[in-house]
C-alpha cells in the first residue's frame, strides 16, 4: 500500500472538537507557524497517570464508570490477543495498562517518534481515532508476517510502503475487534483513513480536545512495547451514556400480594390429637417418688388459668379453662410463636 499523506486531512477534521468546549482552541505560539524540525521538538512525555487536579477534564468519568471501562477493555485485550496470535501464528500477549482522559496535545507528546499511526473512524460515531504502534513492535510484527521469527529490531528507522501495508492488516484487526466488543452498546463499523509516521504531521483535533486514551502493553517474542488507542471523548459520549445506563440496577418490582391459601378438602376427615397442659409448677424427683393417693398438689392460680393447647404434639395456642354445657373446655386466647 503506498504511503498516504495526511496533511490535507488535518484541516478537514478540525471540526471534530469537543462540542462542550465553546472557547477557541488554545494554540501555543510555536504552533502557529510551520512545523519545527524534529531536533527542536520537546522531549516525548512518557504515558503515566495524571494527578486528579492536573487535568480539568478528569471529572468527565466517574470512578464507577472508569472501573466499568477498565473491565470492558481488559476483556477486549484478552480477545484481541487471541486474534493476533492466530493471525501472526505466534504467541502475542496484551494487557491493559491504563485508561485516561487527556488533551490531544498531551496524548500526541506521549507517542514515540517515529511510530506507525493509523487513523480510523468508528461509523456512525463522528470524530477520528488514532492507533499508535511503536516502530520496534511494528517491525517485529512485519518480520513475523514475512516469515521471520518476530524478533525485535534495533534502531528507530521508519517503515516503508511494504511495512505500512502489512501493519494496516493488524490495524484493521484491532479496530474491528474494538467495534465488535462495543456491539452490545451500539453497532459500529471500522473505517481506516490512512497512516502517518510522525505525530507533528497530524492534527485531527484541537490541542485541548479531550481524548480517551487506552494504553495496552503488547509483547511479541522478545519485543515488548506499549500500544495506544486515542478516541475523541465527544464521539464516545453516546456509548458512555449507554454503558452508564446499563450499570444502573434494575428496579425491583413490588411483590404481588399472595393469594389466600385454598383449603384442601382431603384434610376434612383427618383426625389430629388435641391436648391441653398447664405449666408453672415443678416438683423434685424425690418428692414424686413419695407421692401417694390423697396427697394435695398446690397449683399457682395464675398458671392454672393458662392452658397450652397442642395439636399433634406441637404447642399451637394458649387458652384459659372453663365449662361449656357442663363439660370442660378451653377458650383460645393467643397463638404460640414458634
Amino acid at each position: 500500500m503506498p504511503h498516504v499523506s495526511l496533511m490535507p486531512l488535518a484541516a478537514d477534521l478540525s471540526d471534530q472538537s469537543d462540542p462542550t468546549d465553546q472557547s477557541d482552541p488554545v494554540i501555543p505560539p510555536d504552533c502557529a507557524h510551520s512545523p519545527s524540525p524534529a531536533n527542536d521538538r520537546p522531549p516525548r512525555t512518557p504515558f503515566k497517570r495524571a494527578a486528579p487536579s492536573g487535568d480539568a477534564r478528569a471529572p468527565l468519568l466517574s470512578p464507577r464508570l472508569m472501573r466499568q471501562l477498565q473491565s470492558h477493555h481488559e476483556s477486549f485485550a484478552g480477545v484481541l490477543a487471541g486474534r493476533l496470535s492466530l493471525f501472526l501464528r505466534a504467541e502475542t500477549t496484551l494487557a491493559l495498562v491504563d485508561i485516561q482522559v487527556l488533551p490531544y496535545r498531551r496524548m500526541a507528546e506521549s507517542w514515540s517518534d517515529p511510530a506507525h499511526l493509523t487513523l480510523f473512524k468508528t461509523e456512525p460515531l463522528r470524530g477520528v481515532s488514532i492507533l499508535q504502534i511503536p516502530t520496534p513492535l511494528g517491525l517485529s510484527i512485519v518480520d513475523r508476517l514475512m516469515g521471520g521469527s518476530g524478533q525485535s529490531s534495533q534502531g528507530s528507522q521508519e517503515m516503508g510502503a511494504v511495512e505500512n501495508a502489512l501493519l494496516e492488516q493488524v490495524a484493521h484487526i484491532i479496530a474491528t475487534q474494538w467495534c465488535a466488543h462495543a456491539a452490545p452498546l451500539q453497532e459500529l463499523k471500522p473505517v481506516l483513513l490512512g497512516h502517518e509516521s510522525h505525530a507533528r504531521f497530524l492534527q485531527t483535533s484541537p490541542p485541548q480536545a479531550a481524548m480517551l486514551v487506552v494504553a495496552l502493553d503488547a509483547a511479541l517474542g522478545d519485543c515488548r512495547e506499549q500500544i495506544q488507542i486515542g478516541f475523541p471523548f465527544a464521539a464516545l459520549e453516546p456509548l458512555l451514556r449507554r454503558l452508564a445506563a446499563a450499570m444502573e440496577p434494575a428496579p425491583v418490582p413490588a411483590p404481588e400480594p399472595s393469594a389466600p391459601s385454598a383449603w384442601d378438602p382431603r384434610f376434612d376427615e383427618v383426625r389430629i390429637p388435641v391436648t391441653g397442659a398447664w405449666h408453672g409448677w415443678e416438683v423434685a424427683a424425690r418428692e414424686v417418688v413419695n407421692l401417694k393417693v390423697g396427697d394435695v398438689l398446690r397449683l399457682d392460680p395464675s398458671a392454672a388459668r393458662q392452658v397450652e393447647v397442642c395439636l399433634g404434639g406441637r404447642a399451637k395456642f394458649q387458652g384459659r379453662p372453663g365449662l361449656v354445657a357442663g363439660k370442660w373446655a378451653v377458650e383460645l386466647t393467643g397463638v404460640v410463636k414458634s
